[in-house]
């Protein structure tokens, strides 16, 4: 037998044996299980059948490179990390505890939330159509042209970005009609010399695990391991710090070197993706490549310009995190703090570290980062800027980003979870103050980047005529300055917050937020084939439409408006943990 097919069949063993685990610990034999499983082991490594063409009822193409075999030039030092041991913590309840009455008013409230989905549902697939028939396996359809486009490696990234959605909303054929095909991507098929280790991570790996702990499907394992292999090589760097970009040819001839000036979000946000492919596996390579880089922010987050945070952008090559001087939640650096509380939600509670490095940041996050806009209702609400720090310096800029509407779910998630009741408060007016921005436009949706008259302090200020008459812009409503970047690109940041304080509260206001939100966005952005980005949200009747529409389109903006208007048993946060592209992954 051919070294590649005896790793192939290791692969399928893992999927095997993580199937029967399931169903033993399932059962709370946990003796039985161990046992159980040394012998399943065992049983498969001696009766090791041949490759066959066909994998679970999947046409299985493997990839024409097997990285698992390929030697690496700076392997990780030993001992190899391990994910932590025990039974996983006793975590707080993150979601509300909804009642279950069933009053004529409950029923009617019912039949609306019905109708929602069902319209969400069909817009989901007027656009997945599309893709199928115009798009199929490449990674985007143009809504205005009616083409497609590869960006991402040309691996289908709006199939496997979707598959987790198709599964929620019931779509079981489109489901297994997707997976089919993407059990025929082969990894090293691309026009491209290198890729995004960043976007590849979140959105295909991402994809491919929460798509395995929704249906257990084995083969989706095998592919998935494929692809963390390839991943993991970004790791093989003298430092064992990960590249931004990984190149094949470099890759191959051991010369990836970690980058000295690359966005702090893109090399530290493998950590949920990492560790779900770790605990599914049971190879702890996985989790000692990212554990590394977690010790590495823990080292630097009290000796930046800005002590708690860490800037925008860091040299990896010399694991210096110092460089930079600018700070920020929005874009190149928000995934790094949204991923903190769900670290510690995928191990169990088991590494307090990710509570430690969350707790100290958003502590300056709320003395630095956040203000309250100037209006004239003194509305409750709060927005994320960005600063600039040195030991002498500080300024903050009042400007705030669609990207950074996430955090409103980050604070209420990790409130709920460290018992931070100041957290879930400090979400609940940073989602209503995206909700807010969202109102103010022409079109009912907010704005990519925008700049407000700021208050001085968190606290409400006094509307002030003559300094709204010298800052702001009087085309758009009193209180902001403009909007910098006034396009709309699908985005779900801001409807992802809604969805998680909705969760978190139970509060049926937010429902009615995200159903406004919503209608404003169909409008905004539906074209004959399905829905694009628009460039200007400002305008009054038609909008400018661009010809893109990104994967997480159909991957999180329409699955979150979607489980919105579900039954919160649907995808219960108790349950799961979204990763930063919405996929969402089982906790321990």
């Amino acid at each position: 037998m051919l070294a590649e097919d005896v790793q192939w069949q290791v692969l399928r063993n893992y999927a095997i044996v993580d199937g029967i685990m399931v169903a033993l610990f399932r059962r709370r034999t946990r003796p039985l299980a161990i046992s159980a499983t040394v012998i399943v082991i065992y049983l498969l490594i001696i009766f090791v059948p041949k490759r066959p063409d066909t994998l679970y009822g999947f046409t299985y193409v493997h990839s024409s490179y097997d990285w698992s075999q390929h030697p690496q030039k700076y392997p990780a030092p030993a001992p190899i990390k391990q994910l932590p041991t025990g039974n996983p913590r006793a975590l707080p309840k993150i979601q509300h505890a909804f009642e279950t009455d069933s009053s004529p008013k409950d029923v009617e409230r019912e039949q609306v939330l019905v109708e929602r989905r069902l319209d969400v549902r069909q817009k989901f697939l007027k656009g997945w159509n599309s893709y199928r028939k115009r798009a199929w396996m490449h990674d985007e359809l143009t809504p205005v042209s009616g083409g497609w486009k590869d960006g991402y490696g040309g691996w289908g990234v709006t199939l496997l970005d979707s598959l987790d959605t198709l599964w929620i909303m019931g779509l079981r054929d489109e489901f297994y009609d997707a997976v089919a095909a993407a059990m025929t991507i082969d990894w090293a098929e691309t026009d491209d010399r290198s890729f995004n280790v960043f976007e590849t991570t979140i959105r295909h790996l991402g994809a491919l695990l929460a798509a395995y702990d929704l249906s257990k499907e084995p083969a989706i394992v095998l592919k998935a391991i494929e692809l963390g292999d390839m991943l993991y090589m970004a790791f093989d760097t003298p430092n064992r710090m990960p590249v931004f970009w990984m190149n094949f040819e470099e890759a191959r001839n051991g010369e990836l070197e970690a980058g000295n000036h690359v966005p702090s979000a893109a090399v530290a946000s493998s950590g949920l993706e990492f560790t779900r492919l770790a605990q599914i596996t049971g190879d702890n390579k996985y989790y000692d490549a990212i554990d590394r880089v977690a010790q590495l922010l823990d080292s630097w987050q009290n000796r930046t310009s800005l002590p708690g945070m860490w800037p925008t952008f860091f040299d990896m090559r010399s694991m210096q995190l110092d460089m930079d001087r600018s700070y920020t939640l929005g874009a190149l650096a928000d995934s790094l703090y949204e991923y903190l509380p769900k670290m510690y939600l995928v191990l169990g509670g088991l590494e307090p570290l990710y509570e430690k490095l969350y707790r100290d940041a958003m502590d300056t996050v709320v003395k630095s980062l956040l203000f309250r806009p100037m209006t004239p209702d003194q509305d409750d609400i709060l927005f994320s800027g960005s600063a600039y720090a040195t030991a002498d310096i500080f300024n903050l800029a009042s400007e705030s980003q669609h990207l950074g509407c996430f955090a409103g779910g980050m604070f209420g998630m990790a409130g709920k979870l460290f018992d931070i009741p100041e957290h879930v408060s400090i979400a609940e007016k940073i989602t209503r103050g995206c909700v807010w921005a969202y109102d103010a436009m022409e079109t009912g949706v907010g704005p990519e980047i925008f700049n407000i008259v700021e208050c001085h302090s968190l606290e409400p200020c006094e509307w002030d005529d003559d300094r709204w008459l010298r800052e702001g812009d009087p085309s758009l409503k009193k209180g902001f300055k403009d909007a910098r970047d006034p396009r709309y690109v699908l985005r779900p940041e801001a409807i992802e917050s809604v969805f998680f304080m909705y969760r978190i509260t139970g509060d049926q206001e937010y429902q009615e937020m995200a159903w406004r939100m919503y209608q404003s966005i169909m409008k905004a952005t539906e074209t004959d084939l399905a829905f694009a980005s628009i460039e200007n949200v400002t305008v009054t009747g038609e909008t400018e439409k661009g010809d893109s529409m990104e994967s997480f389109w159909l991957a999180e903006t329409l699955k979150y408006f979607y489980l919105i208007f579900s039954s919160p048993d649907l995808i219960s946060l108790d349950q799961y943990v979204f990763n930063t592209e919405a996929h969402p992954l089982l906790r321990p």
